[in-house]
């Protein structure tokens, strides 16, 4: 069946599962109709997952039966297995499972290819397919990922630091005076008031902390050329205009390489 058969056919569910929170996109082809995100929770079981899946349908007015097939990108194995079995039962088909065994057209040049997480990559295969040069992911989850893609499909290392909102947790749990806040960019460096120092220090130092971490890394590039740098995950769009970095923000990356890593695969 042709890539355009299967957009014709129906609607497919991209799974993004993360250590803190589950995406879930409603795609059609490459298109991300419909978008969701849960706390990911390895307790849940199938039946509970596939009632939650339904109510999420519901919800954006979508009927189970245009819901054809699916795909998962998990770094939480106890999430994926009742993950599965609850889209299989929704779709009647097995769901499309990623990770370093698939055989998808990307090259993973690393030492121990099989320890590469999913999101990591999907992220190679979407950015490689979509913009055709050398890129620099930066994925802004639990941890904040800095992954190195060439033009051609190899992913051959990367970053991983402590994500924004591990280190404000962190932070909050281990001080006792001072109160959790809201990760949004201040108005100014300086705070004035307690919650603005957090801000200033959480938000604000992340952002020297991504944009230098992309420095260094340009600095290194084994590659001619320049890379591009896309930031994607939650707080994608949040930090957009604080880091210097960024050339472009494409919150929706990882969904849009799941729903690539299912037309490849199916």
């Amino acid at each position: 069946m042709s890539t355009g058969d299967r957009r014709r056919g129906g609607s497919m569910l991209a799974f993004d599962v993360g250590n803190s929170e589950t995406t879930i996109g409603l795609c059609n082809g490459l298109r991300v109709k419909e978008r969701w995100r849960v706390t990911t929770d390895g307790s849940r079981t199938p039946d509970e997952v596939f009632l939650l899946l339904l109510a999420l349908l519901e919800s954006a007015g979508i009927k189970r039966s245009a819901v054809k097939g699916s795909a998962i990108g998990s770094v939480v194995p106890a999430v994926t297995a009742p993950l599965a079995e609850a889209c299989e039962r929704l779709t009647g088909k097995a769901p499309v499972i990623v990770d370093g065994r698939s055989r998808l057209p990307i090259t993973l040049d690393v030492d121990e290819p099989l320890t590469v997480g999913a999101d990591r990559i999907i992220n190679t295969l979407a950015a490689s397919r979509t913009y055709k040069r050398d890129c620099i992911v930066v994925d802004l989850g639990t941890a904040t990922t800095f992954d190195c893609i060439s033009a051609d499909g190899v992913f051959f290392g990367g970053v991983i630091a402590p994500g924004v909102l591990m280190s404000a947790e962190s932070l909050f749990r281990k001080t006792s005076k001072l109160p959790a806040t809201e990760i949004v960019a201040p108005k100014n460096v300086i705070g004035r008031r307690t919650e603005d120092c957090i801000r200033s220090g959480v938000v604000l130092g992340s952002a020297e902390s991504i944009d230098g971490l992309v420095r260094r890394i340009k600095a290194d590039w084994p590659r001619r050329g320049k890379p591009l740098v896309i930031a994607t995950g939650g707080l994608a769009s949040t930090f957009k205009s604080i880091c210097t970095e960024f050339d472009k923000v494409e919150p929706d990356l990882t969904l849009i390489g799941t729903a690539m890593a299912y037309e490849l695969l199916t």
